[in-house]
């Protein structure tokens, strides 16, 4: 249009962008060193520079990403973790020792279950004569109680069960009288 043929831009008047100044990017840099939780939002703010400025900073001037944290069940201290490793050291000795150790092992858990009605259609056959009703079941439902088991079990199956009373609570005396 102009019978121009380049594609590069034409000197033009004005101000040149100073947002990405050096100055600018060690002031982000200091923020991020002191909060990597920092919205591009607040930095904006704290920076009085627009949120497109800071995003070019961070993710081109700083090579910086959002990432989220990983969620792991808790944080070891050095002891646990020295702990965790002794303890599997001497369970990978046993095992050396005895080829059957695992069999030997019996672990448990709790958990919430509903009851249901136990009865099949299968189950619930009856003999009867050809003058008398058919007997009715209907369809296998939860039943609106919950309630708790306790399950120990080894690598072949379960070696206990027990139903805990409505209201126990589930701690480490509970188990010692079940373990009892």
């Amino acid at each position: 249009m102009d019978g121009r043929e380049s594609v590069a831009d034409k000197p033009r008047s004005g101000r040149p962008c100073t947002s990405k100044m050096d100055e600018n990017v060690t002031k982000v840099r200091a923020l991020m060193r002191y909060d990597q939780c920092l919205t591009v939002r607040m930095i904006g703010n704290k920076l009085n520079l627009n949120h497109q400025t800071i995003q070019d900073i961070l993710t081109e001037e700083l090579g910086m990403r959002k990432i989220c944290a990983k969620i792991v069940p808790k944080n070891l201290t050095n002891k646990q973790k020295e702990n965790q490793r002794n303890v599997c050291l001497d369970l990978l000795e046993c095992i050396k020792n005895d080829e059957n150790f695992f069999k030997h092992v019996i672990t448990g858990n709790e958990s919430w279950i509903f009851e249901y009605d136990p009865k099949t259609k299968r189950q619930s056959l009856e003999w009867h004569t050809s003058n008398s009703p058919h007997p009715k079941k209907a369809r296998i439902s939860k039943l609106k109680i919950k309630s708790m088991v306790i399950c120990f079990f080894n690598s072949q199956s379960v070696v206990h069960k027990e139903f805990v009373q409505q209201g126990q609570t589930v701690n480490k005396q509970c188990y010692h009288e079940v373990l009892e």
